[in-house]
């Protein structure tokens, strides 16, 4: 089948906020969020909340990190996001308690649909569970769920859910055992 981009159309979509609550998101990120220049994590807790974000307490933003849409974002208490982390959640990303999400790691919850000659959008919330540790430069596709203490491995892919307790690596990332990683 052809793709025909002209054809696309995601009028459908609604990512909630105003025009205007997006407009000023967009530059609020950019500017304090996704620049090494404001490294001080309070000061972005606070415009998340302002904009409609809900954070526990003790969490830690490290530089440069992009987040599309605060008011479909709920973090946990005592989680750390690490610096280039990319939070794409056109639909809510639910992060539970004590997650690690490491350097460079990216929540996608949105995709195209490859089988439409439209190349229609399709979204879907990710979840993180209890105590999930997002691996550095891995990537969450949308719709998973990580189920509680379940680690994926250093640029894994999850396309589908993890299981609680259990550590994935690879693309598609599969269950393995620990002594696979450290060899």
């Amino acid at each position: 089948m052809k793709v025909e981009l002209n054809t696309y159309n995601n009028q459908w979509f609604n990512p909630g906020g105003s025009e205007l609550k997006r407009f000023f998101w967009y530059y609020i990120n950019a500017i304090f969020l996704k620049s090494y220049c404001f490294p001080f994590s309070p000061f972005k807790i606070s415009l998340l909340r302002f904009f409609g974000a809900s954070i526990g307490n003790g969490v830690t933003i490290k530089p440069c990190v992009n987040i599309k849409y605060p008011w479909n974002l709920r973090i946990g208490n005592y989680c750390w996001i690490g610096e280039e982390v990319w939070i794409d959640n056109l639909v809510s990303i639910t992060i539970a308690n004590n997650c690690c999400i490491s350097q460079g790691a990216m929540l996608l919850t949105g995709n195209h649909d490859y089988k439409s000659s439209s190349f229609d959008l399709t979204v879907k919330p990710i979840v993180l569970e209890e105590g999930v540790w997002i691996g550095a430069k891995s990537i969450v596709c949308p719709g998973v769920i990580c189920g509680s203490h379940s680690v994926l491995a250093v640029s894994s892919v999850a396309t589908n859910d993890l299981e609680p307790w259990g550590i994935y690596q690879g693309n598609p990332a599969i269950k393995t055992k620990i002594r696979e990683i450290r060899s």
